[in-house]
């Protein structure tokens, strides 16, 4: 039986059994290999299939048994609407929309998912092209002298159809797309990872931002009441019942509360501008959004914090981390791959003609102008010098040392949600002792004043009791803040916050304002995001 390998009308290549002997002849042993090559291809994949790896994971939290967390499943995407704070859940939302971390990001994502579509390609012939050419020569008038009938001037025109084909024998193609299908979703892991982390750190700043305002006003009301205590110290000195020594302590003391002002406005001020670069804005802009000053957010009374098992599924990063793991297993059995032969096919059929002999350009498309060539065979590098072997032992410790940085990764996440727990919940603690202290410094000023202007006292006592008013009323304020912070940490720590967006599709990684900027530069994107 014969085959030809012949052009159709699109000038695409196909195998004809016996077809007109016009054609190109092939040998049999290769007709037979191009035809089996479709069966073979990617029929067998060297190297390890992934399989996730073992970890250490708690049966339960330490704090489990603490009346106000349950191991009920943690389920907040929108965990930050807890706190009931309109401000706080318009910010988060402009973060999202805004944040040119998260848009870097969703421009990863669109690298990864080109990165797999030129992968996925090696899977077809690698080289499918068409030629043409058109050469005028003019041959030495003594060269011709020798070759009678050969025109020492003519044309030569040629158009042709390349092909050349690795036939995916030991599933090479295959694990590299394996590799980059895995690398895609390890990139929209660290999207969501950062998206994760750019809801806490926009509820964090706005909670340090409200704790800061409330501390300013709280110190400047301390201001007050010293004032107040600086001018009756000073009306009994000028009177003669007291000391310049009283006058001069209050000084102090009102003084030192003053001064705490403006390092409280300089953090206020900070932590502003941090929040306006979380939220792609300018400073000024930030403030016209916190014109007024609002209480800190109170957490709700009971939090579900579900059970450590569930952080491989909910965290995105460990995710990535998995995925990493899958894309390097696929890079082992690459690796392995090159220490056999590599199999191709290829070919060029084409048509070629020559202006002597009364032939000209207008024959280039008759049947006697065709022209074909057909080849198979393999590469094998069989002196590599350990070179080869010494790349899969590259590749599998590398995939060894991922596997410990998952296992080390999960056992770190475990620690930061107990981490997270226990400071939530001793803060509450803490905050329950430093509200009574207080109420206690706040009454025990009210009566020294009292027993001053009596004469019962003298003013050190009016000075300490000032002193620890202040000093319990801030440590209280900030205690309540990082009661709202620790909690946005264990929301962090559980990751949450990334599942509102769940159900995406290419275009929602990728900012509006970036898709336009990409569909203007270049025409290719019309396809991905269509106008």
């Amino acid at each position: 039986m014969t085959y030809y390998l012949v052009a159709d009308t699109n000038m695409n290549k196909r195998l004809i059994r016996n077809a007109d002997p016009n054609g190109f002849r092939l040998p049999g042993w290769l007709a037979s290999l191009i035809l089996l090559a479709p069966l073979v291809s990617g029929c067998t994949a060297l190297g390890p299939d992934f399989e996730e790896p073992g970890a250490p994971v708690a049966q339960e939290w330490i704090e489990v048994d603490d009346a106000e967390i349950t191991n009920q499943p943690a389920d907040y995407p929108e965990w930050w609407t807890v706190f009931n704070d309109p401000v706080l859940n318009e910010l988060i939302e402009m973060a999202r929309s805004q944040n040119l971390t998260l848009r870097s990001a969703g421009l990863r994502v669109l690298q990864a998912h080109a990165q797999l579509g030129i992968a996925s390609g090696s899977k077809y012939p690698q080289v499918q092209q068409v030629t043409g050419s058109a050469n005028r020569v003019k041959i030495s008038d003594n060269a011709v002298d020798n070759i009678a009938l050969l025109e020492n001037s003519f044309a030569l025109y040629n158009l042709d159809f390349n092909l050349s084909w690795e036939i995916d024998f030991w599933g090479r193609f295959s694990r590299l797309i394996e590799s980059a299908a895995a690398q895609l979703q390890a990139s929209v892991a660290t999207y969501d990872t950062v998206m994760v982390a750019l809801n806490a750190e926009v509820a964090t700043a706005y909670v340090l931002i409200r704790t800061l305002e409330q501390r300013i006003e709280l110190a400047k009301s301390n201001v007050r009441y010293q004032e107040r205590a600086l001018r009756i110290a000073d009306v009994k000195f000028r009177n003669g019942a007291v000391t310049e020594l009283d006058v001069q302590q209050a000084r102090t003391v009102l003084n030192a509360t003053q001064a705490s002002i403006p390092a409280l406005e300089t953090s206020l001020r900070q932590t502003k501008n941090a929040l306006g670069v979380l939220l792609g804005l300018l400073p000024r802009e930030v403030d016209n959004l916190l014109a007024k000053p609002a209480p800190v957010p109170v957490p709700p009374p009971q939090i579900s914090v579900g059970m450590p098992q569930d952080l491989i599924r909910r965290r995105p990063d460990i995710r990535q981390a998995e995925w990493v793991l899958a894309a390097q297993s696929a890079q082992i059995g690459v690796a392995i791959t090159d220490l056999y032969p590599h199999f191709s096919l290829g070919g060029s059929i084409g048509v070629a003609t020559i202006d002597i002999g009364g032939k000209d350009v207008g024959d280039l498309f008759s049947s006697d102008s065709l022209r074909g060539l057909a080849f198979g065979g393999f590469t094998w590098d069989v002196f590599n010098y350990g070179r080869l072997k010494n790349n899969v032992r590259f590749q599998d410790a590398r995939f060894q040392q991922l596997v410990v940085d998952y296992q080390n990764k999960l056992l770190q996440a475990q620690a930061e949600v107990d981490n997270a727990i226990v400071a939530y919940l001793r803060a509450q603690v803490r905050a329950q002792f430093l509200a009574e202290s207080a109420n206690a410094a706040e009454r025990s000023v009210q009566l020294s004043f009292v027993q001053y202007r009596e004469g019962a006292t003298d003013f050190s006592s009016v000075l300490l009791t000032l002193t620890e008013q202040f000093q319990q009323q801030d440590a209280l304020t900030e205690t309540n803040g990082s009661i709202a912070t620790n909690l946005i940490a264990m929301y962090k720590a559980l990751g949450g916050g990334w599942e509102v967006d769940s159900e995406r599709i290419l275009e929602d990684y990728v900012d509006e304002e970036d898709q336009q900027q990409l569909r203007t530069r270049t025409k290719y994107w019309r396809n991905t995001f269509p106008q």
